[in-house]
């Protein structure tokens, strides 16, 4: 049995909603301030929170953030219930996390229906997804269903790209946000005199280019086909309702972007602060454990030194120096121009 937990102030609304849920089959909490509401909401738990806006004590805007900085239950669904309808109202509620509105006055079957869409809703997007081109089409699809979006096509754009192909280039205007299905990417700046740094690189499982989407930004930076790759196109607008129209929706897609994130900020840390053995060790291990290729008693790195070079932010000269020296303290082994990794673990955790 589904559990509702009800905060509003009049009593005889109070009661009178209270009964409508309950013929409705489902377990109702009630409350008669903010205050009370949020203490049942953390001991109950409840699977979604009715709640009005204008009350004593604390009002539903306290209660919605008071909620939400509980771990245990900032994702509870939350409708508030309100006769105010100015607009500022309805903003300032879903910009505090509020999933939906009933106005005052309201009909047994308006309240019931809100209730079922929001909890069916929320059943479907607590569902995980693979780290895939099916989990993904899977996502969006219980969007469509459970959200109610409307994207520009029910079918995802596929488009193969050739090795050394221009995904997109600096200053351009920003139109897809680029998923990778197999194959591998490098995005890259040009700096004032030239010189080409890698800034990420991308395989199957990465997002491309939602940054300049979110921002409404020319892309800052250029991509390109390392090896012939298979991508998703996302178009930006399906994008920006996928992020930003529902709640659940955006925690569900921002987990699958955020792994670009973390990487991204680990890489640029390491640049900032260490050492060049440290930089070429991480290097490597990055580039092996995006592209590695593993046989029998054997790890081995397969990219070219100017590349690599990119990625660490060094000249190529000194990172065939530093490998070298790998290759000497029997890190490493180089055999016709591709590097096999003899001490993962040391190359992980270089201490200098």
């Amino acid at each position: 049995m589904k559990k509702i937990l009800l905060i509003e102030d009049n009593s005889e609304l109070r009661e009178n909603t209270a009964e409508i849920l309950e013929l409705a089959n489902y377990k109702v909490f009630t409350a008669e301030n903010g205050k009370i509401g949020v203490d049942i909401a953390i001991q109950e738990n409840p699977d979604i929170i009715i709640c009005d806006i204008m009350m004593p004590v604390l009002d539903g805007y306290g209660v919605i953030h008071l909620l939400g900085m509980n771990e245990n239950t900032k994702n509870i669904p939350f409708i508030f219930l309100t006769a105010k309808t100015e607009k500022t109202d309805f903003r300032k509620g879903m910009e505090m996390g509020a999933d939906d509105y009933i106005t005052k006055p309201f009909d047994d079957i308006e309240l019931l229906k809100a209730v079922e869409t929001r909890l069916k809703k929320n059943e479907l997007l607590k569902q995980s997804f693979s780290n895939d081109v099916k989990g993904l089409k899977d996502f969006i699809d219980n969007a469509q269903t459970a959200g109610g979006l409307e994207l520009t096509s029910e079918i995802r754009e596929i488009t193969d790209y050739k090795k050394k192909q221009q995904l997109y280039s600096e200053g351009k205007k920003p139109h897809y946000v680029y998923y990778v299905i197999k194959g591998k990417i490098k995005a890259y700046m040009i700096n004032d005199v030239g010189k080409e740094l890698i800034t990420s690189m991308y395989v199957s499982g990465d997002f491309i280019g939602y940054t300049s989407i979110l921002e409404d930004k020319p892309y800052a930076d250029n991509a390109e086909v390392l090896e012939d790759a298979e991508l998703m196109l996302i178009p930006g607008k399906d994008f920006l309702q996928l992020i930003s129209n529902d709640r659940l929706i955006a925690q569900q897609f921002i987990k699958l972007l955020t792994k670009n994130v973390v990487e991204n900020e680990e890489k640029l840390i390491s640049l900032a602060y260490n050492s060049l053995r440290k930089r070429v060790a991480a290097g490597l291990m990055e580039v092996y454990d995006k592209f590695k290729t593993v046989e029998p008693g054997m790890r081995k790195v397969e990219i070219s030194r100017d590349n690599l070079a990119r990625i660490i932010g060094t000249a190529k000269e000194s990172l065939i120096r530093t490998l070298s020296d790998f290759k000497e303290e029997k890190l490493i082994e180089i055999q016709n121009g591709k590097i096999h990794i003899l001490d993962e673990n040391k190359l992980r955790f270089l201490p200098y």
